[in-house]
């Protein structure tokens, strides 16, 4: 079996594509909604063929590399608009991150608004391997009723419904043909150096030839062939299919890009189901898969086929499958007999960037829900878990909205787990703004030995990012020696919460003086003393609030780069600059400094700004002062959730 990926913008017609493509013998298809993507099994002159119809969100394009870990070839469906070819920048990224052969299908050419050579080159703009048309169009009255095959140099009538009729060359058409094939041969040429020679000497080179090139180049990745059609209507939906049969590459290829020389499947897709628990999609590469072999170091429980037939034993070389009963294999790994190699870089899609904390709205399943989202997370490699440090709660980590929810819907149909979610807050520290000298005395007599512990200090701000630093210069054994440790651990028991609610950073506090008793001092007394002097200390040194600002990295296809400016700005952020991305065509990187409360809102602002396409990472970069109503409202609001 040769597996293909289809992927492509929302209204692409991919799903119309597939079914077109598997039915073109009349039998129907065995497929199976596996949520985020479509499995189809069909037969195609003998052979047997496996589609992976990706949804065509915007979310989904950040996750295709997962599906691509299975592909040996990608069909990309896009629309006959050239101010649509944005949306399939991030399909194409993710292709040539995954250096998967890619045929383009230029879909719905029955309502084309722009010429297919427009479509091409607006493409063009974000592939770093050429787009060569392999069909032009026939047009009558303004409408594509044809194509023309630039390599059999054949012509074709569309009929509604079934398979294109061959005719005779239009005659208003030749000229265009020639000077399409013409072009067509001459990018070829730049891949092969025969074919080179022979335009050269004016040579023309025959079909057979031809299309053996074509085959190579397009296998090894040098080309992107386009082909054109309306799956609605059937239209070149067989001149697509016997290009995939001729020219997909076998699955070993798919082995040797994997890197992994002694991987027997691959597990890319997971879904939970219930009576049934995790299920992962896998795919054989080389032996057939039994039930009970081993597989990542331990037997494979059960198997489910194509089209969610119970009772399977094995998976063919090639072939798909749901293992089951098979808790330990995770989605996003490449299995050997003993262990499982992490997923290639590339596939694992982009960093999910918004957060949300999560908690079981009954208490009593807080368990369960951290059981659920850690299955969750080996099925489902697009997101992550972690843990808030202030709650304890988990914080989960999306590819965007969508993502969530259905992440969401799977916990509460799938596992029976109600929750909520909330962003996690921003993590606010405090200092001192001036310096000050204090002095505190605790004294507390409870009946037998006392409490007593006197000591002065100084406290003055440090340089940003400094921390707590603790000196001492006491004098003639004022505070003795071995005190002083304890003070020092009682100065950073104070630094746990402000005068404004919040942790405190980047002082330094000198211990200057004190006095002490021979009965009643104690480790203790002077830790308490410490602990509540620097707290009555930092209410006088002018507190302010700090807040964390994050370096964004803005991935975004360039026509959107100028809108990131004002997007930035807008969110009190401060642009640093762009430059081209050094290994994707047609995309910048955008930085900036971002506080970390505007994060979530650049995430749904990205995807307004930029039809979805442009998505951002984050670091933690440095604090800095915030003042005013801001500083005012944040103190209040920490207040209110304190009390």
């Amino acid at each position: 079996m040769r597996c293909i990926v289809f992927m492509g913008p929302s209204q692409s017609g991919k799903t119309e594509l597939v079914h077109a493509l598997s039915t073109l013998e009349g039998a129907q298809p065995e497929t199976e909604d596996l949520g985020r993507l479509k499995i189809t099994r069909f037969a195609f002159m003998g052979q047997e063929w496996g589609a992976i119809d990706l949804h065509g969100g915007p979310e989904d394009a950040r996750m295709a590399g997962a599906a691509l870990m299975a592909a040996d070839a990608a069909v990309l469906c896009v629309t006959p608009e050239t101010e649509s070819a944005v949306l399939a920048a991030p399909w194409l990224r993710a292709v040539e991150s995954a250096s998967v052969p890619c045929f383009l299908f230029i879909n719905k050419m029955d309502a084309a608004r722009s010429r297919v050579r427009d479509v091409v080159a607006a493409l063009q703009g974000y592939s770093s391997h050429p787009i060569v048309l392999r069909q032009i169009p026939i047009r009558e009255d303004g409408r594509i009723v044809g194509a023309i095959d630039l390599i059999s140099e054949r012509a074709w009538r569309y009929r509604e419904g079934g398979p294109s009729q061959l005719i005779e060359m239009p005659r208003d058409a030749a000229e265009r043909e020639n000077e399409a094939r013409a072009e067509l041969m001459e990018q070829m040429s730049d891949y092969d150096d025969a074919l080179l020679e022979e335009l050269i000497e004016d040579h023309e080179p025959g079909s057979d030839a031809l299309f053996h090139i074509v085959r190579r180049e397009t296998q090894e990745r040098q080309i992107v062939p386009a082909f054109l059609g309306a799956a609605s209507h059937r239209n070149g939906v067989l001149r697509l299919m016997k290009a995939l049969r001729h020219e997909v590459p076998e699955v070993e290829v798919l082995r040797d890009r994997l890197g992994n020389d002694r991987a027997v499947a691959v597990a890319f897709h997971g879904q939970m189901r219930k009576h049934l628990g995790k299920c992962v999609l896998l795919r054989s590469l080389g032996a057939t898969l039994h039930v009970g072999d081993k597989l990542a170091g331990a037997g494979i429980g059960g198997l489910i086929g194509p089209g969610g037939k119970a009772g399977a034993d094995r998976i063919p070389p090639g072939a798909l499958g749901l293992a089951v009963k098979s808790d330990h294999l995770s989605a996003g790994s490449v299995p050997s007999p003993d262990s499982a190699a992490p997923a290639p870089d590339w596939a694992r899609s982009c960093p999910p960037s918004l957060a949300r904390i999560i908690r079981p709205e009954n208490e009593r399943d807080e368990t369960r829900l951290s059981a659920a989202l850690q299955r969750l997370a080996e099925i489902d490699p697009m997101l992550s878990v972690e843990q808030d440090t202030g709650s304890g709660h988990p914080v989960v980590r999306f590819q965007g909205p969508i993502h969530e929810r259905e992440v969401l819907a799977i916990l509460a149909e799938e596992m029976g787990l109600s929750v909520a979610t909330e962003a996690p807050a921003p993590r606010y520290l405090e200092t001192a703004s001036q310096s000050v000298e204090h002095h505190y005395r605790h004294r507390k007599q409870t009946g037998g030995a006392g409490q007593f512990a006197d000591i002065a200090f100084t406290l003055r701000p440090n340089s940003r990012g400094s921390g707590f630093e603790f000196s001492e210069t006491v004098k003639g054994g004022a505070v003795p020696r071995n005190y002083i440790p304890a003070v020092e651990e009682g100065f950073r028991d104070a630094l746990g919460q402000g005068p404004l609610g919040f942790p405190v950073t980047d002082i330094v506090v000198t211990l200057t003086d004190g006095k002490h008793h021979a009965v009643d001092s104690s480790d203790h007394a002077f830790r308490t003393a410490a602990r509540m002097g620097l707290r009555e200390a930092l209410a006088k040194a002018g507190p302010v609030l700090l807040q964390p600002i994050n370096r964004v990295t803005i991935h975004v296809p360039s026509v959107h780069s100028g809108a990131m400016v004002s997007l930035i700005s807008s969110l009190k952020g401060q642009v640093l600059g762009f430059e081209p991305h050094p290994a994707h065509r047609g995309w910048d990187l955008f930085r900036g400094l971002l506080p970390a409360s505007a994060e979530e809102d650049l995430v749904m602002a990205l995807g307004s700004a930029t039809q979805g396409t442009a998505w951002h990472q984050s670091e933690f970069d440095h604090y800095e002062e915030i003042h005013g109503k801001e500083a005012e409202r944040i103190a209040k609001e920490r207040a209110k959730a304190s009390a």
